[in-house]
């Protein structure tokens, strides 16, 4: 019988051999006694049933508090000892020659144009002789990877090495971001990744020219990048795996290049003349040189016609000191501004545009933002442009789920989302779009011209 059922039938039977009625106290403390007892027989028959849980292995551990300064030091010294592990267990370049050198000597003939070949016979024996840090390289399902059209049923000798350079890589990327991973969870708070960038600078030719006073502007600079995309809810850190998984650290590398091109500069976000122009914009702005930037300072970013009303929605939302903007959200700004085609530039700005905070525009909301820059035209003699035209297109162009209104999810799928928002934003950027075609007639006639001298 159940052990419930015994002491349910044993709790309704009435006491015998005394009259006396008992306080509800001492009716508390029986029921406990005999739930212990019957409890107790009850789990005894049960031992033997139970026995496979204590074979479930430990999966969660307390993490250290503050004041436990021993168990703390125990922890870093661990994951330190864990990391150094790791690193030795990848290729090192005396390694990773070996490998080429056994690669060049299995080729398969015959060569395609200059690119040597392997197949998987020869990639197997290379995998024996290669060493046991190279088994996890030599599969049949990364040979199936890199396996695309040649007729023999080989690889690129070439593509196999990169694709075991990429991964050495990552690794050793890993590692590196890993050792700046105080709290040991798996992700960089924004001070984290700070430490870890300007610690990088000395080792980035391209960023030997910057003065060593620009060092912690440089690093709020680069850091703002990755979390304003990689951070879209503002939780103050990062995954590693995120960090690795996009192309940002990519650009950042690529300043070891010590013949990067000028072009290449100007497009990457982390080069010094970006990053000499970002904050140089930001000084310039600052017409009162008190370090911050007000409203009318900012008015005049750009080509100085975004309008009022979404300057004032700018101050409304964005974190400010006394009503005015430090550097950090400027940063914020101008990659929201330069980005627009991305989602997480779109997330800011639709934010700012959602001024009933709904999640969603509507036609009150379009006009709201719209009217602004009608007031703008007819200041610079501009006919004005009717709203219900502007709404139309508008709406044909993002083709939303709710004809009436527009989410977020509708402006990113609609690869439209840029040109939505300029032409609510800035004078400007809504002129360029009413003369798209007239722009685009003159580009040409231009072009013929040139092909014509």
């Amino acid at each position: 019988m159940d052990w419930k059922e015994i002491l349910r039938r044993r709790l309704a039977t009435p006491s015998t051999g005394t009259n006396k009625k008992k306080t509800e106290q001492e009716l508390k403390d029986e029921e406990m006694d005999l739930f212990t007892k019957y409890y107790s027989e009850w789990k005894g028959d049960r031992k033997n049933t139970n026995e496979f849980y204590k074979t479930i292995p430990r999966f969660y551990y307390r993490l250290p508090a503050e004041d436990e300064v021993l168990l703390q030091k125990l922890r870093e010294e661990s994951r330190a000892v864990f990391l150094q592990r790791k690193s030795r267990e990848l290729l090192d370049n005396e390694e990773l020659q070996n490998l080429w050198f056994l690669l060049d000597k299995h080729q398969t003939p015959p060569m395609i144009g200059e690119e040597a070949m392997i197949n998987y016979e020869n990639f197997l024996k290379v995998g024996e002789k290669a060493g046991p840090k190279c088994k996890q390289f030599f599969t049949a399902k990364v040979f199936a990877k890199l396996l695309h059209t040649d007729s023999y049923g080989r690889i690129s000798i070439m593509q196999f090495f990169n694709y075991v350079m990429r991964k050495v890589w990552l690794h050793q990327t890993r590692i590196g971001l890993s050792l700046y991973d105080v709290a040991g969870q798996g992700y960089l708070r924004e001070s984290d990744l700070e430490n870890y960038i300007l610690e990088l600078i000395p080792t980035l030719p391209q960023l030997d020219g910057l003065e060593k006073s620009f060092y912690s502007f440089y690093v709020c600079t680069a850091v703002r990048k990755f979390f304003f995309f990689l951070d879209p809810l503002r939780t103050g850190k990062i995954k590693i795996q995120d960090i690795l998984a996009c192309s940002f650290l990519d650009d950042l590398l690529e300043l070891r290049d010590e013949e990067l091109s000028k072009e290449s500069q100007e497009t990457n976000w982390f080069s010094a003349p970006s990053a000499l122009r970002v904050y140089g914009q930001y000084l310039n702005l600052d017409k009162d040189h008190n370090g911050m930037l007000s409203k009318e300072e900012l008015s005049r970013y750009g080509t100085a016609t975004m309008t009022n009303v979404f300057l004032d929605r700018v101050f409304q939302e964005c974190l400010t000191y006394d009503g005015e903007m430090d550097y950090k959200t400027y940063l914020d700004f101008v990659l929201a501004l330069e980005n627009r085609k991305e989602p997480a530039a779109l997330q800011y700005i639709f934010k700012l545009l959602d001024i009933e905070n709904k999640g969603y525009l509507n036609v009150f909301s379009l006009n709201y933002f719209f009217r602004a820059i009608q007031e703008l035209m007819k200041i610079h003699g501009q006919d004005p442009v009717s709203f219900q035209d502007v709404k139309d297109e508008i709406f044909d162009m993002v083709k939303p789920k709710d004809p009436l209104k527009i989410s977020l999810q509708d402006l990113i799928n609609s690869n439209q989302g840029d040109t939505v928002t300029t032409i609510l934003i800035d004078l400007n950027g809504f002129w360029t779009y009413e003369n798209r075609e007239a722009l685009v007639a003159n580009d040409n006639e231009n072009s013929a011209d040139l092909d014509d001298t």
